[in-house]
């Protein structure tokens, strides 16, 4: 995630420079580079020292508002940033005149499109592998099924996605197979429809199509057809928002297999819950699911089944091991036995091993099929694999920090150069916000994520000096005359004035405590997250 920041960070520098917005007009431009030209004028310094910090952020701020105030350097900056204005778009023979460099930016404009659509191309698959320990200490083989399927998902046009699959499976000696492709066009911003089509063990025709209600209601309605019995299914379900983090649905299904389902679902920072009631002419049944986020890379889950075919309890959690794979080892008791499950998550890829125990519901057996492998992973989890991913991530850290240490150095020092010039304005805005009991930044820090969600413990001082840069003066000086002060969305927050990347490459925040009318607030947010004090919300 973060490099992708980064590279969205070389386009929105600038308008941090000149502390204006992306979509900023050419007026608010031109009355941004004014105030910095004031402030970084170098005729108004007598010290060469500060005449020359003065001249060197002068310059920056001139190649900025040359840059933004020029329609054409501005919409090739906004699509590539400063390497679309140094690798020949805007000079050359072939882009002299403005028609020309238009030309050329539609040219790049449609490729860049057509990329991102073939970025849109997700495919994802699944190995499911069915293991049984009884079969297997009964002289059997200890695989007793196996099925594979795999999807092809791509986004062929603004309005048009096609999705094409197949799957194979074995249980014993038969086995089958199935091929599927889905053609979806999107009619409106608001109603879409499908074209599936399938043959092999369920050959099928079928069309769904979906419309949004209201901003907060959206119905689907499907008809499909049997091509092997000439059944026909009908199907409707209405899906309805109840609140910011959960809604619910209902759904309604005629044929061979007629039901009707009432289904829930939440999802917090913290946790996920969603249950279903389905009730069929030949069966009903009801599920739950409960999981609860103890990190950002750690989770727990129980989840139950019950009906007229199933009765299963299930329990386990899982791990993330990395930026796109996830572990995860359950345990479930139910009508059909005892079994492990162990997946693997890799982005739209799973492996999934159910391993069955016993067929016999046992007390003895299904405690010991609970504590052995709950105490196996406890041992693995805390005395083998978190140990490996600690120690990797701090060798990562030390080595990234060495790779740019100079880079850091460097910017550091002209962070803070920029910040004297700073001093004497922010100074002044201070006292007068102080007189009037306005908006007084009284700290502020930016940088690494990691270092200032452990700001309070003693023993990080060191980590948190290296990978954050006090900014309290450039806040202080940002706070306008109606006492707000206020952050873009959108805009890396290093390439503001006074500011710099003390850690690059780590995600970052930043941490504001103000005052305001004699209280305190505080406030922390992302990189690119607008920020706007002083607001009721951020009082301690």
């Amino acid at each position: 995630m973060e490099g992708g920041e980064e590279n969205g960070a070389g386009k929105r520098e600038l308008y941090a420079l000149l502390h204006v917005s992306p979509e900023a007009s050419d007026e608010e431009i031109r009355k941004a580079y004014r105030q910095w030209a004031q402030v970084y004028h170098p005729d108004k310094y007598q010290s060469p020292q500060m005449k020359e910090i003065a001249t060197n952020n002068f310059q920056r701020i001139c190649e900025a508002y040359e840059i933004l105030s020029d329609e054409n350097r501005r919409q090739i900056y906004d699509i590539y940033g400063m390497e679309g204005l140094t690798s020949g778009l805007e000079l050359g023979p072939k882009l002299n005149k403005a028609e020309e460099i238009k030309e050329e930016l539609e040219r790049l404009r449609r490729r860049k499109e057509h990329e991102k659509m073939s970025a849109h191309t997700q495919p994802s698959g699944l190995i499911l592998a069915n293991l049984s320990l009884p079969q297997f200490l009964q002289g059997g083989g200890i695989v007793r099924g196996l099925e594979m399927s795999s999807q092809f998902q791509s986004q062929i046009s603004k309005r048009n996605a096609i999705a094409i699959g197949g799957n194979l499976a074995v249980n014993g000696k038969s086995g089958g197979g199935a091929a599927s492709a889905v053609v979806r066009h999107q009619i409106s911003s608001v109603s879409s429809i499908e074209f599936m089509a399938s043959t092999g063990l369920r050959a099928v025709l079928g069309v769904q199509t979906s419309r949004q209600l209201s901003l907060h209601s959206t119905a689907t309605m499907g008809f499909a057809m049997s091509l092997k019995d000439g059944s026909v299914n009908l199907s409707n379900s209405w899906t309805r928002q109840l609140s910011e983090t959960s809604n619910g649905n209902i759904q309604l299904v005629l044929g061979p297999e007629s039901f009707v389902a009432v289904g829930w679902q939440k999802k917090e920072e913290k946790m996920s819950a969603s249950g279903e009631i389905k009730i069929g002419t030949s069966s009903f049944g009801a599920s739950a699911h409960y999981t609860h986020r103890f990190s950002t890379k750690s989770h727990g889950r129980i989840a139950g089944r019950f009906g007229s075919t199933n009765l299963e309890i299930e329990i386990g959690g899982g791990r993330k091991i990395s930026q796109f794979s996830t572990v995860r080892m359950l345990y479930s008791v139910g009508i059909q036995g005892i079994f492990w499950r162990f997946e693997l998550h890799r982005a739209g890829q799973k492996l999934i091993i159910p391993i069955l125990l016993s067929r016999h519901l046992n007390p003895v057996t299904a405690t010991g099929a609970f504590i052995i492998p709950t105490s196996i992973y406890f041992l693995l989890k805390n005395f083998v694999v978190k140990p490996y991913y600690l120690k990797r991530e701090q060798l990562k850290a030390l080595e990234n920090m060495e790779k740019t240490s100079a880079q850091v150095k460097e910017a550091r020092a002209a962070a803070e150069k920029a910040q004297q010039l700073l001093q004497n304005v922010a100074k002044r805005k201070m006292s007068k916000q102080i007189e009037t009991r306005g908006l007084v930044i009284t700290r502020a820090v930016y940088g690494s994520q990691k270092a200032l969600k452990k700001r309070d413990e003693a023993e990080v001082k060191d980590e948190l000096a290296s990978q954050v840069i006090d900014v309290t003066l450039p806040l202080n000086f940002l706070v306008n005359d109606s006492g707000q002060l206020k952050l873009h969305e959108g805009v890396k927050k290093s390439g503001i004035m006074g500011f710099c990347d003390p850690c690059p490459g780590e995600p970052k925040q930043l941490h504001v405590e103000y005052t305001f009318s004699g209280q305190s607030f505080q406030v922390v947010v992302d990189d690119y997250e607008e920020l706007l004090i002083p607001q009721v919300a951020h009082r301690i």
